[in-house]
């Protein structure tokens, strides 16, 4: 592992990027897309964490005056000297990001919007002493500039200095140069994100709208503009009458690359770091998204994994976007889905892809209206990607990697155990069983539960990650005993126990196996039924086993969830998983084998 190099961790800045020796992946060819294509106003909509804020800033530097070249030296846009000559460093340039732009109310929120223009409205303080510009309009910009003195907050604009706050600096700018503006607007639409979420839309909605307004259209002192945001949000809401407005959606073909980082360039960075090794797990957890015809992996989840390698050259991979995006989207659509709109998550918790109709027209009032409209906004939020459309409309949705599998998982977890908790004296009589040793109950109850959430079935995740998903399921419910003493995963023998529990005042200790078979030998007449039994093993202790039921097919399912237990039980007892609970003074000591595959248990019990 190279530990020289530098890894911009959470740096935005270009300058500091380049000037302090921090590895960039070349994503000035941006430049050169928007010059070439030259809308009026440019809005790139892709999903958090995807560099938006960085190429934003690149673009900055390139086009600002007092640009220094040297910031550019070989990369992509150097080689297109004539095009540098024209454009480099040949404008004024209004730069803001709205990402901080927000708060609990809309008070605390216009206070932190003011707080973004008159910052950057400050950087223009030369335009007091400029000949160009007339009193009034000196004392227009004054009012962006005014700190509030009564220290309540820090600009003192008013809301009609505030909603024409872009628009004055445009024009002062462009009176003061000669030369008309370039307005960049970074993540334009989480103020109203977070508007929609604590409350405040309306009021959000209408001021962005009278910015955006006064700054986009009949703006003539605006060259161009570009945006950056995670929706594109529909034309009747803030960009009516924008007749020059040019979309870049992850359908767009057009730039396609920009965003995100291609195959080749996280080739360049593993050879760079020295973790080419590693290059097949991070294509499996980060990789995966389609952004028009391009394959891209998400550059904050790679940037940091490599950071986390330099100094646990052996780590796995992890969530880290999961760590910086809230995951309400998901939430709320596992909250939302009926029993179709299930059947389709496990399908793609699965690996499969399924057909939807998406609408990249929304407004982020209507992102809970509907389960279709959830659908959309998963898709343009990253959580799924596309494989494909027939006609522009209709794609083929998948989740893109391990890293978002993981996320819906945990949400369909944590949803399971919110539901499972109202029905209190259900949850008590589940755990009850267990105490007792009652193996039939316990799989009754066990089977009720999982036929009520999502299952796992894909033959092409691994299966220790199955287990681990019903193991998750199984201790949310044992959770809800906080008079016991419930431990996952905990060393004990000679290994590693999936579950053990403590029943202090009644000393009665519980192990826990989890299985989950994923096949199983044909029987003889393709069906078998899974009567009520009793097993012993040949050290005479008794195994208990649960219902009855027949189940059709060529492999009988009693045989593949029993072989299941059995190995559960012929585990615990090789790793010796019950010595903890021995050295903790327990006497009764009762070990579960559970076997799942779908929607379906086996339980176990040697005691």
């Amino acid at each position: 592992m190279n530990t020289t190099a530098k890894l911009p961790i959470g740096i935005e800045n270009f300058e500091d990027i380049r000037r302090n020796g921090f590895y960039y992946v070349d994503k000035t060819a941006l430049i050169k897309d928007l010059l070439e294509g030259w809308g009026g106003i440019n809005l790139f909509t892709r999903p958090r964490r995807f560099g938006k804020s960085l190429n934003m800033n690149m673009l900055k530097y390139f086009f600002e005056y007092g640009c220094d070249p040297q910031l550019f030296e070989g990369l992509a846009i150097s080689a297109d000297l004539q095009l540098c000559k024209e454009y480099m460093g040949k404008y004024p340039v209004i730069s803001i990001t709205l990402k901080d732009a927000s708060g609990n109310d809309f008070e605390t929120a216009l206070e932190m919007l003011r707080t973004v223009i008159g910052r950057e409205a400050m950087r223009f303080r030369f335009l007091l002493d400029s000949p160009e510009i007339t009193p009034e309009e000196k004392d227009a910009y004054k009012q962006l500039i005014t700190i509030d003195t009564t220290n309540q907050q820090m600009f003192s604009m008013s809301n009609g200095a505030l909603a024409s706050s872009l628009l004055t600096l445009c024009e002062a700018l462009h009176k003061h140069y000669g030369q008309k503006v370039i307005l960049i607007i970074d993540e334009y639409d989480v103020p109203l994100d977070k508007a929609q979420h604590f409350g405040y839309y309306d009021e959000m909605i209408s001021l962005i709208r009278s910015l955006f307004s006064q700054a986009l259209k009949s703006n003539h002192s605006l060259a161009f503009a570009v945006l950056t945001g995670c929706l594109r949000v529909s034309k009747e809401s803030i960009f009516t009458g924008l007749n020059n407005l040019k979309i870049f959606s992850i359908t767009d073909t057009q730039s396609d690359e920009r965003f995100g980082f291609t195959h080749s360039e996280i080739q360049a960075i593993a050879e760079k770091f020295e973790c080419t090794d590693k290059l097949c797990l991070i294509r499996e957890w980060y990789d995966g998204y389609r952004f028009g015809n391009a394959d891209v992996y998400c550059p904050w989840d790679v940037i940091n994994y490599i950071y986390l390698l330099r100094s646990e050259p052996e780590a796995l991979p992890r969530p880290f976007w999961i760590n910086t995006s809230g995951n309400d989207i998901i939430r709320n659509f596992v909250q939302m889905a009926k029993a179709g709109t299930k059947k389709e998550l496990e399908r793609l918790i699965d690996g499969e892809t399924i057909p939807k109709k998406i609408n990249q027209e929304l407004t982020y009032r209507d992102l809970y209206t509907s389960i279709d409209n959830l659908w959309s906004i998963l898709f343009t939020t990253g959580y799924l990607t596309q494989r494909g459309s027939e006609d522009g409309e209709t794609y083929q949705l998948v989740i893109p990697n391990r890293e978002i599998r993981k996320i819906f998982i945990d949400q369909i977890l944590e949803w399971f155990q919110q539901e499972a908790r109202r029905d209190t004296p259900s949850l008590d009589a589940f755990c009850d069983a267990f105490a007792r040793g009652d193996a039939e109950a316990v799989e009754s109850r066990f089977n009720a539960y999982l036929s009520r959430t999502i299952g796992i079935r894909n033959a092409s995740i691994r299966k220790s990650r199955k287990e681990n998903f019903y193991h998750g399921i199984l201790l949310g419910l044992l959770s809800h005993r906080e008079d016991w003493y419930i431990r996952s995963n905990v060393e004990s023998g000679d290994g590693y126990s999936d579950i053990l529990v403590e029943i202090e005042e009644e000393g009665i200790g519980i192990v826990i196996e989890v299985k989950y078979p994923d096949g199983g030998k044909k029987s003889p007449d393709g069906m078998k039924s899974m009567q009520n039994s009793d097993k012993t093993f040949p050290d005479g202790d008794k195994i208990s086993s649960g219902s009855s039921e027949k189940f059709p097919g060529d492999f009988s399912p009693y045989e593949i969830l029993e072989k299941g237990c059995k190995e559960a039980l012929q585990q615990i007892d090789t790793k010796g998983y019950e010595e903890k609970l021995r050295q903790d003074g327990l006497d009764t000591i009762l070990k579960y084998g559970i076997a799942c595959n779908r929607k379906k248990c086996r339980v176990m019990l040697k005691s």
